[in-house]
């Protein structure tokens, strides 16, 4: 089941979202300053890319994750949780769509923190 629904993600906005997460990790590495954040950038680009089967969890809940955070929402987090808000909004007006919205709006809010957390499989 979690592959059709990786499939049908990949048609409904995930090849896209997870380029946008790619290209944001790109322009973090090119600068020395974004460095840090692109590791999380790609580790979220791969969970954007097939979410269906895996889920995301706290790895460091502490200052420094805190401080990144804020960074990161300054310079890229707010235009992609805009985008994944976007293609919610259009998935949710079908009932066929409704399941890929909610996993949008999911992506957005951890566009907004994306620092300071791992990706494991669901079980």
């Amino acid at each position: 089941m979690t592959l059709l629904l990786n499939i049908l993600w990949l048609v409904f906005g995930g090849l896209i979202s997870a380029c946008a997460w790619l290209l944001a990790a790109a322009l973090m590495a090119l600068t020395i300053v974004g460095l840090p954040w692109a590791p999380a950038a790609l580790r979220i680009a791969g969970y954007t890319l097939l979410p269906f089967g895996q889920t995301v969890v706290d790895r460091d809940p502490g200052a420094l994750s805190l401080a990144g955070n804020i960074i990161w929402f300054v310079l890229a987090g707010w235009w992609l949780a805009l985008g994944h808000l976007l293609l919610a909004l259009g998935l949710a007006l079908t009932i066929i769509g409704l399941p890929f919205a909610w996993a949008h709006v999911k992506l957005a809010g951890l566009s907004l923190a994306p620092v300071g957390k791992a990706v494991v499989p669901a079980e």
